[in-house]
C-alpha cells in the first residue's frame, strides 16, 4: 500500500483513503518551536529526512510518524488532513516587542492562534456566543478619549472593570490562554472573519494579565485597519489600557498627589492593577512630579515588585470556556471527544483554555457510542456576565 495513504473515518462516519499532508508536519513542528535538526534528533533520523517529509518528497514510515506525533503532541490523524490548518499570518496580529521576538517564538504564538481558530469554530457550531460589540474608533481620537468613549459605550462609568476577561467575553471577544514561558510574548490580538480574538500569557501575574487584556483591547478598537505600526501603536495601546483600567476622574478622586510606596500598594487594589501601572498613571495625569515618579520607580524596582507584585490578585480566567465545558459534561461528552473532532490533542486544547479541560469532563467512550443528540439541538446561548 502507498505509504502516503491511510484509511480514516470521515465526518460522515465512513472510512476513506487520505494522503499524508506535509504542510501539517511543518505547522506542528513550528508550533512546538523546533528546528528540523532538533526534531530529527528526537525521532532518530537525519535533518535531510525531515526536509523530505515536509517538502512532500516522501512520507515518514508509520512507526516514524508515530514518534513524530508523540514528540510534537499532535494526533497522527492531524497529518493526514486534506485541508491544511488555517495559518495566521504575522501581519494580521498585534504582537508586542516584535523586534525582540525570534522567528521561532513568533511561529509558536501564531500556531497557538491557528489552533484556537479551529477550537473556536467547533465551539461556535454548538453554542451561540455573544456578538462582537467593539466600535471602530480608528485614528480619529487619542487613546485617552478612546478609552473614555468605550467605557461610556459599555456603560462602565468610572467604576473599575471587575474582571477584564469576563467583560471582554461579554462583548464578544474570544479570549484564549497562551502557555508560553517567554517574556517577549505578553499577549496578542487579532480580528478574524469579523470576530476579535485576544491571547493572554498565563505566565504573567493577575495584574499584568489585566493590563495586557486592556492593551490588546486598545489594538482591537484603535488599530483594526493596521495603522499605526511599531512603537507608536504600542504606546497608544499602553495609554489606552492605562486610561481604561484607571479612569481619570476615578484617579483624581483619590487625591494621591503625594503618594508613598505603601499608599500606592493599598490604592492599587481598587483598580486591580500593578503598583508600577498606578504610579505611571498618576504621573501621566500630572498628579506627581518627575522627581516623585522617578523615586517611586526606583523603590518599586528595588523592592522586587516588577517581578513579584505585592498583594497580588488571582489570574482571571474564561467563563465562556468554563460554561461550554460544563454544558458538554451534561451532554456526556468527554475531552477526548472534543480533541478527536478537531484532530488536536487534549494537551493542545489545555494550552488554549487555561487548563479548564484538565478536570471535570466525563470519561471517554467508544467512538460509536458518542453522544450525537447534541449535534441535532439548536445552539444554546451561553449566559455571560460582565
Amino acid at each position: 500500500m502507498d505509504q502516503n495513504l491511510k484509511c480514516m473515518l470521515n465526518d460522515g462516519g465512513k472510512f476513506e483513503q487520505v494522503r499524508f499532508n506535509p504542510e501539517q508536519l511543518t505547522f506542528a513542528r513550528t508550533r512546538r518551536g523546533l528546528k528540523k535538526s532538533e526534531l530529527a534528533l528526537r525521532i532518530g533520523v537525519t535533518p535531510r529526512s525531515i526536509t523530505g517529509y515536509e517538502c512532500g518528497e516522501f512520507p515518514p514510515e508509520p512507526e516514524r510518524l508515530a514518534k513524530i506525533a508523540t514528540e510534537l503532541k499532535f494526533p497522527t490523524d492531524f497529518f493526514y488532513e486534506e485541508d491544511s490548518i488555517e495559518i495566521v499570518e504575522p501581519d494580521s496580529v498585534s504582537f508586542r516587542a516584535m523586534t525582540k521576538m525570534s522567528a521561532t517564538l513568533k511561529n509558536v504564538a501564531l500556531g497557538a492562534g491557528a489552533s484556537a481558530l479551529r477550537l473556536n469554530s467547533w465551539i461556535e457550531n454548538k453554542f451561540l456566543l455573544p456578538t462582537p460589540d467593539l466600535p471602530d474608533l480608528g485614528r480619529h481620537i487619542g487613546p485617552e478619549a478612546a478609552a473614555e468613549s468605550l467605557r461610556q459605550s459599555w456603560g462602565l462609568g468610572e467604576h473599575p472593570a471587575r474582571n477584564m476577561v469576563h467583560l471582554l467575553e461579554a462583548k464578544g471577544v474570544r479570549v484564549f490562554s497562551l502557555a508560553i514561558d517567554a517574556k517577549e510574548v505578553d499577549a496578542f490580538s487579532m480580528w478574524w472573519n469579523g470576530a476579535p480574538f485576544i491571547f493572554l500569557n498565563t505566565q504573567k501575574s493577575g495584574e499584568r494579565s489585566r493590563f495586557d487584556a486592556a492593551h490588546e483591547l486598545g489594538h482591537l478598537v484603535m488599530h483594526r485597519h493596521g495603522q499605526p505600526h511599531g512603537q507608536e501603536a504600542e504606546k497608544e495601546a499602553n495609554a489606552f489600557a492605562s486610561a481604561f483600567l484607571m479612569p481619570a476622574k476615578s484617579i483624581l478622586a483619590t487625591r494621591l498627589q503625594f503618594p508613598t510606596l505603601d499608599s500606592l500598594i493599598m490604592a492599587k487594589k481598587h483598580w486591580a492593577v500593578s503598583v508600577a501601572a498606578l504610579n505611571y498613571r498618576l504621573h501621566s495625569l500630572n498628579l506627581t512630579t518627575e522627581w516623585i515618579n522617578r523615586s517611586l520607580c526606583i523603590q518599586i524596582a528595588q523592592a522586587g515588585y516588577l517581578k513579584q507584585e505585592p498583594l497580588g490578585i488571582a489570574r482571571e480566567t474564561s467563563q465562556v470556556l468554563e460554561k461550554v465545558f460544563s454544558a458538554l459534561r451534561a451532554e456526556g461528552l468527554g475531552k477526548n471527544d472534543i480533541a478527536r473532532d478537531i484532530r488536536l490533542t487534549t494537551y493542545e486544547i489545555d494550552e488554549l483554555t487555561y487548563g479548564l479541560l484538565k478536570v471535570g469532563l466525563v470519561p471517554d467512550r467508544d467512538v460509536n457510542e458518542r453522544a450525537t443528540s447534541y449535534e441535532k439541538k439548536p445552539r444554546p446561548t451561553l449566559s455571560i456576565v460582565k
